[in-house]
């Protein structure tokens, strides 16, 4: 590690998800092995569509936005978790904005596909009465900034302010990103994450046709099974995670609980292929190998990776082929597992809720489980930690993200004080 390099560490999280809202009511799901995956074809008109599995945020009110004196109504679905997000991990932070010199925190949010629920209600809108019943919030909730911006505008924090759309690598490159720009003395706070709210008949039958999704309708809670021989696409779900980072001289300075600690990010691109992985693996070995040599960390010191694994054939398999390559020997002895089995695939807000996930495997020394692992593949053959939680020392931990367009997105995180010293 570069010496006397500014220390990122995460004060703050907030989580909404498919299995809890909140932190604890989610991690309670994590370790008691929950799945969030239901038959969602009776509250989304799915006909025509061969999937009707999904991950939806059941019991989410949008209406505890007022308390934020928010309307919910003029929000996007993705913006309203991301806000219900973001205010529990402020508060988690005990981070009060009206205390905050507001130029000096940044908010960077990422998406996959934005406001699509506010761009397929308005165009029925549209096309069914004319242009003067498309809505005035519309294109202000279909932006795919407008997670970030709504968050800014909520709390009053005027510093850095952008989203990030690199599909399922977007909150992970928002995370990173903050860690460098919290480096780079350009902020003392950043809040950053993901949110993504796109369950809709459109966007399943596109991942449809696509051959991405899962179509185990007769047993929707085993469909996500990341690594296993049976897996047949992901299961789309939704919600949002919002973190906390900033430096650690500010977090000392007010008096702030550190979760963990931002080592290393590391990003590229696969340059192969639309929607497919290279084959080989390069760009997701690359990017962990890019994430690990800023943190100054050796592969042989990693615990812990809580993988991409998004329970598509090509996808788990190659994933393991960058794990092996980049990690040889060592690969074998890695813990691994993939929170997707029980969240589903939140896209672009699932580094979010996967990092987090990741902070508190760190910080209770135990790694979440792979439910629905029951079929071995050959050619997955690495420990993805099956069904049940395992208690080991996890100290440095891997957090993998790979999205569409071949964008490859990688975070190094560790317990408090796994920096080093100061800089």
């Amino acid at each position: 590690m570069e010496r006397n390099r500014t220390r990122v560490v995460i004060t703050g999280m907030g989580v909404v998800s498919p299995i809890g809202i909140g932190v604890g009511a989610f991690w309670k799901a994590v370790l008691d092995g929950l799945s969030g995956t239901r038959r969602v074809d009776g509250m989304i008109n799915l006909d025509g569509i061969p999937t009707k599995v999904g991950a939806p945020v059941e019991g989410f009110d949008p209406g505890d936005l007022r308390d934020l004196n928010r309307n919910p109504r003029k929000l996007d679905r993705a913006a309203q978790m991301t806000l219900v997000a973001a205010k529990e991990a402020l508060d988690d932070a005990r981070l009060d904005p009206a205390g905050e010199n507001s130029e000096r925190v940044g908010v960077i949010i990422g998406t996959g596909i934005g406001g699509i629920q506010s761009l397929v209600e308005n165009h029925g809108l549209f096309l069914q009465h004319g242009p003067e019943r498309v809505g005035p919030r519309f294109i202000s909730q279909l932006m795919a900034n407008s997670l970030a911006a709504e968050v800014a505008l909520t709390f009053g924090f005027r510093g850095i302010n952008f989203g990030v759309v690199t599909a399922c690598a977007s909150a992970n490159h928002a995370i990173g990103l903050a860690g460098g720009l919290l480096r780079g003395g350009f902020a003392d706070v950043v809040i950053a994450g993901g949110g993504e709210a796109a369950l809709i008949p459109l966007t399943f039958a596109g991942f449809s046709r696509a051959g991405a999704l899962s179509q185990r309708n007769d047993q929707p809670e085993r469909a996500s099974r990341p690594f296993d021989r049976e897996r047949d696409g992901f299961v789309m779900g939704e919600g949002a995670g919002v973190l906390v980072l900033e430096t650690l001289g500010h977090a000392r300075e007010r008096g702030a609980a550190v979760h963990g600690e931002l080592l290393g990010f590391g990003m590229n691109d696969d340059a192969y292929h639309i929607t497919a992985p290279d084959p080989e693996g390069r760009g997701a070995r690359d990017a962990m190998d890019l994430a690990l040599r800023q943190a100054g960390i050796s592969p042989s010191q990693v615990d812990y990776i809580n993988a991409h694994g998004t329970s598509t054939p090509l996808n788990d398999k190659v994933e393991t082929l960058a794990i092996k390559a980049l990690f040889g020997e060592h690969a074998r002895r890695l813990s691994i597992s993939s929170t997707k089995s029980q969240t589903g695939h939140l896209l672009g807000a699932a580094a979010a809720v996967e990092a987090i996930a990741t902070v508190l495997a760190l910080r209770e020394d135990v790694v979440p489980p792979t439910i629905n692992y029951e079929c071995p593949d050959p050619e997955c053959d690495l420990d993805y930690t099956p069904d049940q939680p395992v208690q080991r020392k996890v100290d440095i931990a891997l957090s993998n993200s790979f999205g569409f367009g071949g964008h490859n997105a990688v975070i190094v995180l560790g317990k408090p004080g796994m920096g080093g010293e100061d800089g």
